[in-house]
């Protein structure tokens, strides 16, 4: 048997794929990071859904799920979002039907989304893969966001202050990947690694079922 046939042995042994859980405050660099894992590895991202109106250049589907505000409340009273939060008089959240669909598919999806619906999923699916990722200084975060030039004073002094909430939340999560300057595709493949070994980490019932097919 050769390293392709034990590849695709393990694969097949998993039931379903991974649910990873992506955090981090506004200027971390999530999108670039998530960008390069996609790029060297098979991930599915979980597009979320919200009841604010598209910006220029966005695509339904692709960048948001939009829909109306009665549809989301009706899906939340049908049980059918995975979390769900309330932000500047808008929802966003994670519909559960197309998450369930690609684990089940044994994809590993990728989720992107701020510590409080990250929790919710938690309390859910607590067999999901909690990453933080952050910049590594609350002054680099603050670099970061001003360099945009693309919002108000205001703006970035309210990012920075739910930044600092956020990262305060960090012993909530499995793991911190720092986004060094410049290694974004360094943090993407720290993400990747933490996701193989989790593929290999032991669990009384993957022990149970390796012992009873070993002796054999």
């Amino acid at each position: 048997m050769n390293i392709d046939d034990i590849i695709e042995n393990q694969n097949n042994n998993n039931s379903k794929g991974h649910l990873i859980i992506i955090s981090g405050p506004a200027g971390s660099g999530k999108s670039t990071v998530l960008k390069e894992l996609f790029n060297f590895a098979e991930y599915k991202f979980s597009v979320s859904a919200t009841t604010r109106k598209p910006r220029i250049g966005e695509i339904d589907g692709i960048d948001y799920k939009f829909i109306s505000k009665e549809e989301f409340e009706q899906k939340i009273s049908d049980g059918e979002m995975l979390e769900y939060v309330e932000y500047s008089d808008n929802y966003y959240g994670t519909l559960l039907k197309p998450v369930e669909k690609l684990l089940k598919e044994k994809y590993n999806v990728i989720l992107e989304i701020e510590v409080e619906g990250a929790l919710n999923v938690k309390e859910k699916f607590p067999e999901s893969i909690m990453i933080f990722l952050t910049p590594p200084t609350y002054c680099e975060l603050e670099k970061r966001l001003r360099s945009r030039g693309t919002e108000s004073e205001e703006v970035i002094n309210r990012r920075l202050e739910r930044g600092k909430k956020e990262i305060k939340c960090i012993d909530k999560y499995d793991y911190i990947v720092i986004n060094e300057i410049n290694m974004h595709k360094k943090a993407a493949y720290d993400i990747h690694c933490i996701v193989e070994a989790e593929k290999n980490k032991i669990s009384q019932e993957k022990a149970e079922k390796f012992l009873k097919e070993y002796f054999m």
